[in-house]
C-alpha cells in the first residue's frame, strides 16, 4: 500500500524529516505562501493545530513560490514571517514546487491520488490534503476552503 509515510522533506531549518515521524496522526498538508490573499489562513491553520494537536493532529506547511511569485523569501524569512505575523508553531518545511516537473515527490503523490476541480493539478496556494492515521488520503480541499470549515472532517478522522 502506498501512503504518505514513504516520503521525507526538508524542514525550514534545513534538516530532512521523514513523514513516518507523523505515523498515527491525522495530518493536514497545505502549500502555503506569505504574500497571497489566502495568507491569513495561516492564523486559522494555527488555531485548528492548537485545538487538535493533543488528540493526534498536525498541520504540515509547505511554502511554494509557483503561484504569482507569492513566497519569494528565503526559508528563514518565510519562517520568521509566519511566526511573527500568524504565530505559526506547526511544522513548516522548506520551499517546494507543488506542480510541474520539479514538483516535490509528496505533492506528485498527493495530486496523483486525488482529483482537484477539473484535473489533478494544484491550481493555487493553500490547497489542503487531509491524511488519516494510517497514512491514507482522506480528502482534498480548495484554497478557498477556510481551515475552520475542516473541523468536522478532522474530528471524524481523529475518531477513527
Amino acid at each position: 500500500m502506498t501512503h504518505i509515510y514513504q516520503f521525507e522533506a526538508e524542514r525550514l531549518e534545513g534538516q530532512e524529516q521523514s513523514l513516518q515521524d507523523y505515523s498515527g496522526k491525522v495530518i493536514l498538508i497545505v502549500n502555503t505562501a506569505s504574500k497571497c490573499g489566502f495568507t491569513p489562513q495561516l492564523s486559522g491553520l494555527e488555531k485548528i493545530y492548537q485545538k487538535y494537536k493533543d488528540q493526534g493532529f498536525v498541520v504540515l506547511g509547505f511554502p511554494c513560490n509557483q503561484f504569482g511569485g507569492q513566497d519569494p523569501g528565503s526559508n528563514e524569512e518565510i519562517g520568521q514571517f509566519c511566526q511573527r505575523n500568524y504565530g505559526v508553531s506547526f511544522p513548516m518545511f522548506a520551499k517546494v514546487d507543488v506542480k510541474g516537473r520539479e514538483a516535490h515527490a509528496i505533492f506528485r503523490y498527493l495530486t496523483r491520488e486525488t482529483k482537484g476541480f477539473i484535473n489533478k493539478n494544484i491550481k493555487w496556494n493553500f490547497t489542503k490534503f487531509l491524511i488519516g492515521r494510517k497514512g491514507e488520503i482522506l480528502d482534498r480541499y480548495a484554497p478557498t476552503t477556510k481551515p475552520e470549515h475542516l473541523e468536522k472532517d478532522i474530528e471524524r478522522a481523529l475518531a477513527q
